[in-house]
């Protein structure tokens, strides 16, 4: 059996609990910076990075319930008894596969640029992360990135001559353990968990992704009992494209919600 390293972890806030599963080839800083503070106002916020982002050791092989059972470490650890979810892209399959381990602890559930399993296309571009990856060629996995994951719109207006620096910024980003946590989506399928999640659930779908489909959004809502379902007219990274925006449903959806 593959040791999984347990999860760097910063904790922030105070009150009801907030554990946050992060995206493939991302980090909670990556992801979850521009939303963190607001977050942290009114909730006590636990934030791990799966292995081979941010400070937590990369490891040979990554399995759905081993992220899982890594972030439920975080939260044992911070003293979080109960806590709602807030997971994006990959952390939408570990946070229903959590709430189908753990009913007991989860209080509600927040999906962003989400899926159940991955569909022809994302497959299709799974393939093609791996493929950069495997070659060293963080260059083109760069250039992936900003044509699979922002939108139109966002990525049109930056001007030509900043193109390259941020192309740079992308290149640099890329954590150590892309390529095991893209390899967890690839595999994943969490279909058969949504008809028994009971608790309050808000999926965001993000428009203009073409990574995940917001078709993959749409399935999840009609699939989990009681979802409420919104969208943002953004790529796959809300977070960089339209972070107030995504602040306020997911802040409007926990005060409404009590959670």
């Amino acid at each position: 059996m593959t040791q999984i390293p347990a999860f760097a972890t910063t904790v922030t806030g105070s009150g009801p609990g907030i554990l946050l599963a992060h995206g493939a080839g991302g980090s909670i800083e990556g992801n979850y910076a521009p939303i963190l503070p607001a977050l942290a106002e009114h909730h006590t916020v636990v934030a791990p990075d799966y292995p081979g982002s941010g400070a937590t050791p990369r490891a040979e092989r990554l399995t759905l319930d081993g992220l899982v059972d890594g972030i439920v470490a975080a939260a044992d650890a911070a003293g979080l008894d109960t806590f709602t979810l807030l997971g994006y892209s990959l952390g939408t399959l570990v946070s229903v596969r959590t709430a189908a381990r753990y009913p007991d602890r989860v209080r509600g559930l927040v999906l962003t640029a989400g899926l159940a399993r991955p569909d022809n296309r994302t497959l299709a571009s799974l393939d093609l992360w791996q493929h950069f990856l495997a070659n060293g060629d963080v260059e083109a996995f760069a250039r992936f990135i900003v044509l699979s994951g922002f939108g139109e719109d966002f990525y049109n207006a930056v001007p030509a001559e900043h193109v390259p620096a941020f192309l740079d910024l992308i290149a640099a980003g890329v954590p150590a353990g892309a390529a095991e946590q893209a390899a967890v989506v690839a595999t994943a399928d969490t279909r058969p968990h949504l008809a028994g999640i009971s608790v309050p659930t808000l999926v965001i779908a993000t428009l203009q992704d073409t990574l995940v489909s917001p078709a993959n959004s749409r399935l999840l809502a009609d699939g989990i009992p009681g979802a409420e379902y919104a969208e943002i007219e953004t790529g796959h990274i809300p977070m960089a494209e339209k972070p107030r925006e995504w602040e306020k449903l997911i802040l409007d959806f926990l005060a409404r919600k009590e959670l």
